[in-house]
């Protein structure tokens, strides 16, 4: 590869960087505003809804760190 194409990845490693920055900050307000929910909410439809939706931003943000940016990063340091 050569260093044009290496300096291309390295800016969309980057970006992605930020955008799984962005996930875990819109997660973080999620669980503490599921946080803040007395018991009975969080135990109702609306609470397993929000349960639901952190685990599926959990499962983006691994995804996106383990099956793109690493291999991102293997490829630039070939």
């Amino acid at each position: 590869m050569n260093k044009q194409r290496r300096k291309q990845l390295e800016e969309i490693s980057e970006q992605l960087q930020q955008l799984r920055d962005e996930l875990e900050s819109v997660m973080e307000e999620e669980q503490e505003a599921y946080d803040n929910m007395p018991e009975s909410l969080q135990e109702s439809a609306r609470g397993c809804t929000m349960q639901e939706g952190l685990d599926n931003l959990q499962s983006a943000i691994d995804s996106l760190e383990s099956d793109v940016m690493d291999v991102i990063q293997e490829v630039i340091e070939q």
